[in-house]
């Protein structure tokens, strides 16, 4: 049957391309039914769909894009726009996240459309041309920043989207999110339990909401440790290692400098080593580093770097699959879902230095 209809119409030796009403016929089935388990609809059972999907996968059958986004009004595209005038197009990690949403939105006859940004302005025209082209039936939008612009335009617009963060105002909006103020609480912990007493941190953009929340974790695991709070050990809007040494050296020339700093994301922690080796200072030893994030980079310096690692991945198949489920009449409010971080202990953590001399 399959072989009869692959290759009946057109050329001598052409394949003719299977319909719906193909597969229609040999399911016997409908054609709605057939269509509407093909995308997904909560009113055909699982059991249907994924016998609709065995069949359509074994007699090779390929949706026509054009003639469905007629039918449906849907492009069955996500969309993303990544900023590529700061150091976020050249983290490693990207290669995960875009790989987690392209596997995920595939397996549901999905497809990514990725565009590029120089600036906030062109982020949001880049927005509104996929709207306006109807390249993409909702976007993913990563690094959620405070008062985001590109959140009120899809919510004008009445597009679906979903955040990898989270923002104060909740109302509408679907996100996956790594608790980073978990993870920077246990950090605090950690190094207390190992001794440290002065314990700094190095935030990353102010504007960023993750920001805000890490910094909430590490003052919460100060109040649970028991530990005054000095401003002095605080550091802000350090996302790149040459702003991670910066800060690194304040902090080592205060008079009572630190023995631990925690940094918001590791491609700043990279900065400290340099800053510590300038001083004769070694890391792990002399001073206790640790990072957030699990980039790769952090496993090229000596100590590695201990960090609490992000499965990036599973968070970009996370945040596909909120997405088109939000596409297909789900409930923004309901499709939230958070996940920890794992810490990652290396070599860049260890006992203050007083104490190590005790041991």
């Amino acid at each position: 049957m399959t072989q009869a209809i692959r290759q009946t119409g057109g050329a001598p030796g052409q394949m003719r391309r299977v319909k719906i009403d193909d597969l229609a016929r040999v399911l016997k089935m409908s054609k709605s039914t057939v269509s509407r388990a093909l995308n997904g609809y909560p009113d055909i059972a699982e059991d249907t769909r994924q016998r609709v999907r065995t069949e359509a996968a074994r007699m090779g059958y390929v949706p026509l894009s054009s003639a469905q986004a007629i039918r449906t009004g849907r492009a069955k595209a996500l969309g993303l726009v990544l900023r590529v005038d700061n150091f976020e197009s050249h983290r490693a990690f990207l290669t995960d996240f875009l790989d987690g949403i392209c596997r995920a939105a595939a397996e549901q006859g999905w497809t990514l459309t990725v565009t590029t940004a120089l600036s906030v302005e062109d982020e949001l025209s880049a927005i509104r041309r996929l709207i306006a082209e109807r390249k993409a039936d909702g976007l993913i939008l990563p690094r959620t920043r405070i008062g985001d612009p590109r959140i009120e335009l899809l919510q004008s617009a009445g597009i679906p989207f979903v955040i990898f963060g989270r923002v104060p105002d909740m109302k509408d909006c679907s996100w996956f999110d790594i608790l980073g103020e978990a993870a920077f609480s246990e950090a605090v912990a950690h190094c207390a339990t190992l001794g440290h007493r002065r314990i700094a941190f190095v935030n990353g953009r102010s504007e960023l909401t993750s920001t805000l929340q890490r910094f909430e974790g590490y003052k919460a695991g100060f109040a649970e440790a028991g530990l005054p709070l000095d401003p002095a050990l605080i550091r802000s809007d350090a996302m790149t290692p040459d702003e991670g040494r910066r800060a690194t050296e304040a902090l080592l020339e205060l008079d009572d400098p630190p023995t631990a700093i925690l940094f918001a994301v590791d491609w700043s922690a990279l900065g400290a080593y340099p800053a510590a080796q300038a001083r004769g200072m070694e890391i792990g030893r002399d001073l206790t580093v640790i990072g957030y994030d699990g980039a790769p980079e952090g496993l090229q310096v000596a100590p590695k770097l201990s960090t609490f690692a992000v499965d990036t991945r599973h968070a970009g198949g996370r945040l596909a699959r909120l997405l088109i489920e939000q596409i297909r009449g789900g409930d923004p409010a309901t499709l939230r879902e958070t996940a920890r971080a794992t810490f990652l202990r290396r070599g860049s953590d260890g006992p203050p230095p007083d104490i190590q001399r005790q041991t």
